[in-house]
């Protein structure tokens, strides 16, 4: 079987995708599979040669269309326009995972950034000004057009391909699209980290500094459990646009003490912070498709606290705590309860980690295309079979 892989983002980029495609990738080569993965995203001194797949970078129409060819099954990560539609025109099974809502929403995050809260749906419903006036926010009034155009045939191929597939079930609700089933994203075993005896108690947001994540909450809870005489620290590891903002609210509400901005860290020096940390925090108040930072820190024991949104809310259900999106004082609850009975740390990360090895495993997640892969192939077996006996 020959498996083209399509990414608008790969290595040496870090982030939800770009770790999706690398772990599928590897664990189909593992399987036998023959796996290319192209994308315009160039190597800036990574090793591509280190990897057991072949990997083709910034490929023109005309290579493009060539490995389209060659391929049995082409996967793309996201609905790219351009592969998805030479995809179709080259009569491939084509497979589209949705990591982003880009078949319903101009700017695929149903978020609408004029109020920063989730979009009630203004695409499906076809209140295009809205999409247009959200977007103009970020990118002008020209790109925005363009954005809301682009998502008319986009959404119209993803009806015409072999299958869709929704990376938690409320992507799979929130798309209506035909041809669609849930494959959950998968991450690697890893031996649990202990809990840290270290007092006060250390919480951590990990990931972008972005609007849409909710990190003005954690400092709004901060400063209500310092007056109530709580000791804690907050890290916020990552960086990103709203770091200034969050700096100076922490001065203005004098959190110094209590809050400390590590700024972006990976590797060893990562795994170093977070081994520190009892319990995560994910804020967010939009609607979270997966929630692949929560699979891995679930997968290594550590209690989540979650807005209870999107697939956020989902891949945490029953095995951490949630509270609803944008809610200050449930978030100050959730952190209180932990602080006043921190020996429930042990049990929350107990029920993490079974789910995270009941549904989030690398294993499970290439099985399950493998099997989709499969049932595809035969299907368009079948179907040439039954042309050819027509002709």
């Amino acid at each position: 079987m020959k498996v083209l892989l399509y990414s608008h983002a790969f290595a040496p980029k870090i982030g939800g995708v770009e770790t999706y495609v690398m772990l599928l990738a590897r664990g189909l080569a593992e399987r036998g599979v023959e796996v290319t993965v192209a994308t315009p995203t160039p190597s800036n001194g990574f090793d591509d040669s280190s990897l057991p797949f072949r990997v083709v970078r910034r490929p023109r129409l005309r290579t493009l269309w060539r490995l389209l060819g060659k391929a049995d099954i082409v996967h793309l990560a996201g609905p790219a326009f351009i592969p998805l539609a030479l995809g179709l025109l080259r009569g491939k099974p084509v497979v589209v995972e949705h990591h982003g809502y880009q078949a319903v929403c101009p700017n695929g995050l149903l978020f609408y950034e004029p109020t920063k809260s989730v979009c009630p749906g203004h695409f499906m419903r076809r209140r295009y000004w809205h999409c247009l006036r959200c977007n103009a926010v970020g990118v002008g009034w020209g790109k925005s057009v363009l954005k809301l155009l682009s998502t008319f045939p986009r959404r119209w191929l993803c009806f015409l391909v072999a299958a869709n597939l929704a990376v938690s079930h409320h992507v799979l609700q929130r798309l209506q699209l035909p041809q669609s089933q849930v494959i959950y994203h998968g991450i690697p075993v890893k031996p649990p980290l202990s809990l840290p005896q270290d007092f006060p108690l250390t919480f951590a947001y990990l990931g972008r500094l972005v609007s849409e994540k909710g990190l003005p909450l954690l400092l709004e809870a901060t400063k209500r459990l310092k007056e109530e005489g709580f000791r804690f620290r907050l890290l916020f590891v990552g960086d990103g646009p709203e770091r200034k903002r969050l700096e100076a609210m922490v001065r203005e509400w004098s959190l110094q003490e209590y809050v400390t901005f590590t700024g972006f860290l990976q590797g060893k020096r990562l795994e170093e912070v977070m081994a520190s940390v009892s319990a995560v925090i994910m804020p967010s108040i939009w609607e979270e498709t997966a929630g692949l930072a929560a699979m891995e820190h679930m997968m290594r024991g550590r209690p989540v606290i979650a807005a209870d949104i999107g697939g956020l809310g989902e891949v945490v259900d029953g095995a951490g705590l949630k509270f609803p999106p944008g809610d200050a004082e449930a978030l100050t609850d959730c952190l209180r309860r932990i602080l006043q009975h921190p020996q429930i740390l042990v049990e929350l990360g107990q029920k993490a980690r079974q789910r995270a090895l009941q549904l989030f495993r690398w294993e499970r997640m290439v099985d399950e295309h493998l099997c989709l892969y499969r049932r595809l192939l035969n299907a368009s077996r079948v179907n040439r079979l039954s042309g050819a006996a027509e002709g």
